[in-house]
């Protein structure tokens, strides 16, 4: 079981998501930003397998612009050798690396353009992780999309469009449950027509569910994953108080957290902790995991 946090380290003073605004675009602009963030992200890396913590989400900023129109430079070339190092580390290290594009990738939008630049961020993605020559372990994850009214519709679009993606983003790419639209079991129904792996989301299951006990429902979505994608990923967290149904917590609440892993003890996962002080959360995890570990 690797341990894993998303995008930003709070503790070594730089960040692997520096951006600019789309007004300011250029391309000394653009080489300078991703120059910065390819730095940081190698520091991020450094400072988790320090902590041990082999699970990371790169932030989808790190090329700002990668699927704009704007962008015609080859940043793949550009900075070839530094994706080759940075990816030598991460194999190295034996890092599990996943991406998680922002909620407006919809691949089974209504609207043609949509689904068009949706595609095109997925194929930004792929393309970032294929120069860092990771395998097909490292994900690309999405939600299903939209319901625009008709459940059944929507999910023979995101099928359909699916099915006419390109071999190296299909090959990355991963569904999670959410929280009020497509729960555990219509994303079973998809991948079995697809044999698109399914990243459980042990919140949005507490949220939205159809009676599944966590063992059970982890279990169905591990059943998802052949050995060539690696082992099933989690993304844990729990209800902030005070909060709207589904907002993250702040830091982790490791009663909650002792109650999940004993509800799913024995399956083999990967555990992305999506708590909002990130490392820090993380460290508090990795510090009672090594104490199990001794016991």
């Amino acid at each position: 079981m690797k341990i894993g946090y998303p995008c930003i380290n709070r503790s070594i003073g730089c960040t692997a998501n520096s951006t600019f605004r789309l007004a300011n675009y250029s391309e000394h602009r653009l080489i300078e930003k991703v120059g910065n963030n390819l730095d940081c992200l190698q520091k991020i890396l450094e400072f988790n397998v320090e902590n041990n913590f082999l699970f990371f989400r790169i932030s989808s900023d790190i090329v700002p612009f990668a699927s704009h129109p704007v962008c015609t430079f080859d940043w793949i070339d550009h900075f070839k050798k530094d994706f080759v190092s940075i990816g030598s580390y991460i194999k190295k290290n034996n890092i599990r690396i996943s991406m998680h594009p922002d909620q407006f990738i919809l691949i089974n939008a209504k609207d043609e353009n949509i689904v068009k630049r949706s595609i095109a961020e997925l194929d930004y993605h792929c393309n970032f992780l294929d120069a860092m020559k990771l395998d097909k372990a490292a994900k690309v994850q999405v939600h299903v999309g939209g319901v625009y009214g008709d459940k059944d519709a929507s999910i023979e679009r995101f099928i359909k469009n699916y099915n006419l993606l390109p071999q190296h983003i299909k090959k990355r790419l991963v569904i999670e449950n959410d929280h009020n639209r497509f729960n555990l079991s219509d994303c079973l129904q998809i991948s079995s027509r697809t044999k698109i792996p399914i990243v459980f989301d042990s919140f949005h299951h507490e949220c939205f569910n159809n009676g599944e006990t966590m063992k059970e429902a982890a279990i169905l979505a591990s059943k998802t994953w052949k050995k060539s994608d690696g082992v099933l990923m989690v993304d844990y967290s729990s209800q902030q108080g005070g909060k709207v149904k589904g907002a993250h917590a702040q830091s982790i609440n490791m009663g909650h957290f002792k109650q999940f892993l004993q509800e799913i003890a024995g399956l083999d996962c990967d555990i992305m902790l999506e708590i909002k002080d990130k490392e820090a959360s993380a460290l508090r995890v990795h510090k009672y995991i090594s104490r199990l570990e001794t016991i």
